[in-house]
């Protein structure tokens, strides 16, 4: 069984007992919804705590099933409706449907529709109005509970069962509610009516849901006005910090105010500079108040950092037991494992120290507010990307256009770091030297906008220029993936132009691998819209067949595979066979391997054709890498609330990337040799640059 909750569960320790049932201490009551599969005992369970007696269903494609009537009276069994690739309406996993498909239905998560957020006191907060039990013993018990009651009665759902129908219908539950939690639902998740409940939490995430925090100690006086807000708001009162030029120590809970200025975190011998994220070109009310924090106070040529970000009700713990900050940070002896937690609340931070072992001390770094400002990196950067490409960022004339794409031909033909086939062809395989800083993209999709933020933070193109970073970009830079604009091809043969001029520019330390929509191959299409046919034809009627012909060849040169001696990258999956060095080389011999390469897809328990933890492992192998390298894919979006899923699949050292997002994009960057993922604000740089004389 493929388990997408596997390591993810943390019991949830303060409950609260109704009548012989443990939930969550601050769980109210009226707020619980019970779902799980056939099988689970739902009803058995809201027997036992007197809920509401009827089955419910939802479904959850129809927008607004969150004002259903179903929903009215609780805590109730409800049965869910998922969407699935095929079938205009939601089916259940006991519907003839699902149960009779050929080849296991495609769950279409982009479908499932989320409930509206919202923090005016007047208005009602769908997304927290419920909280979501999804009850999922092991699928074996279930089987076994089912063949007996069968036995007993007629249960049309329990008709042909088998122990793989049931794993099945278990596993897509677990995959919704790890997909309901991500959207920023309220879900809990417990396998079976006497085990203890269990909230989701993701690698380093040491976010707790409010109702899944310990009871509060805090008794307030109503002769004050923050016992009055206590009462009404639930909020505890808090000590404002002010930061100051002089050094101050940390020494209680406190609350850091969002004034657009810097400050720096001090711990025995390290320092943390807390800067908040304004992005240039966005309008007030869309800008999202994260901080990130950082090991210097700015980028150089000669150094390229490694940061995080805090977004809005995000809590980060500072300390070694989060394994990602200490690979960002190499945090000292001097750091506790649980040094302190922040808290991101609307912007302002709350600071709450833990295991203090060494003092936590904050200074002003700065007077001046970074909201009035483009950094002069920032602004060189810019100036850097103009001169790269001759000006603004508009289509290249015809005859510039077609010199360009022969000069990166003719780089292609010669690329640096690949072995050459028999016919003196370069091969599929991009052996880069560790000596440079790695950074990989994943699918841009005409995202223009988030390949020139990548560029212009962290000095990024100061360091290409100076050869100390190499860019990878992992294919799929074309074909926007906006409703609305798949159709447009303006955009991607744009972004094709501009990544030719930094293959120009940039030709041993910048790479683009094979993806699946680098073709003209009429099976590419998103939506029934035939991209790839749709870009031929542009690209024919605006620069003729001969620089169709030359984008023929680009696509034929380029590389399929990117190792160093610690990561290893492509497209979209590895071969589901072990394979020789020459074969690896010469892959464009072999095209049904190829196709795998650039189109296949994690196995989940709707396309069980896809590749598993032994193939990464035989991948490696092939590669002759050690068994811990990084693999890095794009291709396989999880879901569409993030751009990183760090051991994906329950994969070790297994990551999946995407950077095409209109919230921003996200990259991977080598830092002593671990893959750290950085992500972005979205900036319309695109309009910014060409306005900019």
């Amino acid at each position: 069984m493929i388990d997408p909750l596997k390591k993810k569960l943390i019991p949830i320790e303060d409950l609260q007992e109704i009548r012989g049932v443990q939930l969550p201490a601050r769980l109210n009551f009226v707020q619980l919804i019970v779902t799980g599969p056939p099988g689970a005992g739902k009803t058995y369970y809201i027997n036992k705590v007197h809920g509401w007696p009827n089955e419910g269903y939802v479904d959850l494609t129809r927008k607004g099933w969150w004002k259903d009537q179903t929903l009215t009276y609780r805590p109730r069994e409800v049965h869910l409706g998922f969407p699935f690739k095929g079938f205009d309406e939601a089916l259940t996993v006991f519907d003839k449907e699902w149960l009779e498909a050929e080849e296991p239905l495609i769950l279409e998560y982009d479908r499932i529709q989320i409930p509206p957020t919202s923090t005016n006191i007047i208005q009602v907060n769908w997304l927290t109005r419920y909280i979501f039990e999804f009850l999922l013993p092991d699928p074996k018990k279930i089987f076994k509970r089912r063949k007996a009651r069968h036995s007993e009665g007629y249960f049309p759902v329990d008709e042909n069962l088998s122990l793989e129908m049931v794993t099945r219908q278990s596993e897509l539950y677990r995959e919704v509610a790890l997909y309901m939690d991500r959207a920023g639902m309220q879900v809990y998740v417990r396998e079976g009516i006497s085990k203890i409940p269990m909230r989701i939490a993701e690698e380093d995430n040491v976010n707790v849901p409010p109702w899944a925090e310990a009871r509060s100690t805090f008794s307030p006086d109503l002769s004050t006005l923050a016992g009055w807000k206590w009462l009404v708001f639930r909020e505890e009162p808090i000590h404002w910090f002010t930061v100051t030029d002089v050094l101050q120590e940390v020494t209680e809970q406190c609350r850091i105010a969002h004034d657009g200025k810097t400050f720096e975190m001090i711990i025995g011998d390290q320092h943390f500079v807390f800067r908040p994220e304004i992005p240039k070109g966005v309008k007030k009310k869309h800008i999202k108040k994260n901080w990130v924090i950082a090991r210097s106070k700015d980028c150089t040529r000669d150094s390229i950092y490694a940061f995080s970000r805090i977004k809005v009700d995000e809590t980060i713990l500072i300390g070694r037991d989060n394994e990602q900050y200490n690979e960002i940070f190499h945090f000292s002896k001097d750091i506790s494992k649980r040094h302190l937690t922040v808290t991101n609340r609307k912007g302002d931070l709350i600071l709450k120290p833990q295991e203090v072992t060494t003092p936590i001390q904050i200074i002003r770094s700065g007077d001046q507010d970074i909201r009035e400002r483009l950094s002069t990196n920032r602004f060189n950067a810019v100036t850097a990307i103009q001169d790269i490409y001759g000006g603004k960022l508009n289509l290249l004339p015809t005859v510039e256009a077609m010199n360009t794409i022969r000069e990166v031909n003719g780089i292609l033909g010669n690329e640096a770091y690949r072995e050459k086939i028999d016919s003196g062809v370069p091969g599929a395989l991009l052996q880069i030297p560790d000596e440079q800083t790695l950074v990989i993209i994943g699918d841009l999709h005409a995202n223009m906008d988030n390949l020139l933020k990548i560029l212009t933070e962290n000095c990024l193109i100061a360091h290409l220029a100076a050869g100390s970073a190499t860019l990878v970009v992992l294919g799929d830079a074309v074909h926007s993936e906006v409703p609305g604009e798949m159709e447009k091809m303006d955009s991607s043969i744009l972004m094709m132009d501009f990544i030719f001029k930094l293959k120009c520019e940039f030709p041993e330390n910048f790479f683009y691998i094979l993806g699946n929509h680098d073709s003209f191959d009429s099976e590419i299409s998103k939506n029934g819209v035939s991209q790839g046919v749709l870009m031929r034809k542009l690209l024919q009627e605006l620069r003729g067949s001969e620089y169709v012909t030359e984008m023929q060849s680009f696509y034929d040169l380029l590389p399929l595979i990117m190792t160093t001696r610690s990561c290893v990258a492509c497209h979209a999956a590895p071969p589901r066979k072990r394979l020789s060095h020459n074969y690896i080389v010469e892959l464009r011999e072999h095209p049904k391997t190829v196709q795998e390469i650039i189109t296949n897809r994690l196995k989940r328990s709707h396309y069980l054709a896809g590749y598993d933890k032994k193939d990464v492992k035989r991948f490696r192998t092939s590669l002759d890498l050690p068994k811990k390298t990084t693999f890095v894919v794009g291709h396989t979006p999880l879901d569409p609330f993030n751009s990183i899923w760090k051991n994906a699949g329950n994969i070790k050292g297994h990551h999946i990337i995407y950077s095409g997002h209109l919230d921003g994009p996200s990259l991977f960057m080598q830092v002593r040799g671990k893959m750290i993922p950085l992500t972005y604000p979205a900036e319309p740089l695109l309009k910014i640059i060409n306005e900019m004389s």
